[in-house]
């Protein structure tokens, strides 16, 4: 991956604007998709030679009072906010933070087992999944194998019928991965993904282009199970403070539901297979 990661994700947020939507108007035949340079300088109030220098990766340490205006100008939301604080270097825990432990403590585990009645796992930075409750187990069983969130939805060709909304899964994936990667993007576990999710997917190259930044915290899912049919159901996922860089994510299906008596089926159908495999480790 090109090293000048700040220019990058500067150039692909100016490109994915259009002059009305900052409040400009504008003038002439633009060659260029998006803002201008120039016109992304006069909204963040800083020189345009400067800005430029910024793109080209000739200058490489913004002030956090400069990213702060840039992210004004480009309309960042605060995941993308803290990225680019991230990527410039000026963000605490920017380096190092991808090297997640593998190992989901047993309490955390049995914590997850507890919750009978809804899909529960733990997954890395990178969508790596560490761990899964006999619900979560069952839920991702279309998959062969259920290791990896980004591998799943583009490589694997269950992907597309399990999400029923595909292309918004595919977006929210590339997004959590651009996230990851700027809290450490040389970490070489995530350079090998980008680069097998690039080589075999089209549209993955599409969005990772982009520049879409998002973290996990909820959201609706709309899922199409094999054994028990749609599923809409909805997730939270949460920071596991003792394991930085670790997520516990739990979906819930809304009480008296379809999805939820689905969820009970799925259970009892797939019940026998955890017993089968007590030492299993994770998904």
């Amino acid at each position: 991956m090109d090293d000048n990661h700040l220019g990058e994700f500067l150039r692909a947020r100016r490109a994915g604007l259009r002059p009305q939507d900052v409040g400009m108007a504008s003038h002439g035949v633009r060659r260029v998709a998006g803002l201008r340079r120039e016109e992304v300088a006069v909204l963040a109030g800083v020189n345009a030679d400067y800005y430029t220098r910024l793109e080209q990766g000739r200058e490489r340490h913004p002030s956090p009072q400069v990213l702060d205006a840039l992210g004004r100008a480009l309309l960042l939301d605060t995941d993308a906010h803290l990225h680019l604080h991230r990527l410039a270097g000026v963000a605490p825990a920017t380096r190092g933070s991808l090297h997640v432990t593998e190992q989901v403590s047993p309490a955390l585990r049995q914590l997850m087992d507890g919750y009978a009645h809804t899909p529960a796992f733990v997954m890395s930075r990178t969508l790596d999944l560490l761990a899964a409750n006999a619900l979560a187990d069952a839920l991702f069983a279309p998959f062969t194998p259920a290791d990896n969130l980004a591998r799943m939805v583009f490589l694997d060709p269950a992907g597309r019928q399990f999400y029923q909304d595909w292309d918004r899964a595919a977006q929210a994936v590339v997004a959590n991965l651009r996230q990851a990667a700027g809290y450490d993007s040389d970490h070489p576990p995530l350079g090998r993904l980008v680069d097998t999710l690039t080589e075999h997917s089209a549209v993955f190259r599409r969005l990772w282009a982009q520049h879409s930044v998002r973290g996990k915290t909820r959201d609706a899912k709309q899922l199409l199970h094999p054994d028990v049919g749609a599923l809409s159901l909805t997730y939270q996922s949460f920071d596991v403070r003792d394991a930085p860089g670790q997520q516990l994510v739990i979906y819930h299906a809304e009480p008296g539901s379809p999805s939820a008596h689905a969820l009970a089926l799925l259970g009892s159908l797939h019940a026998g297979e955890r017993q089968a495999a007590p030492d299993s480790a994770g998904p």
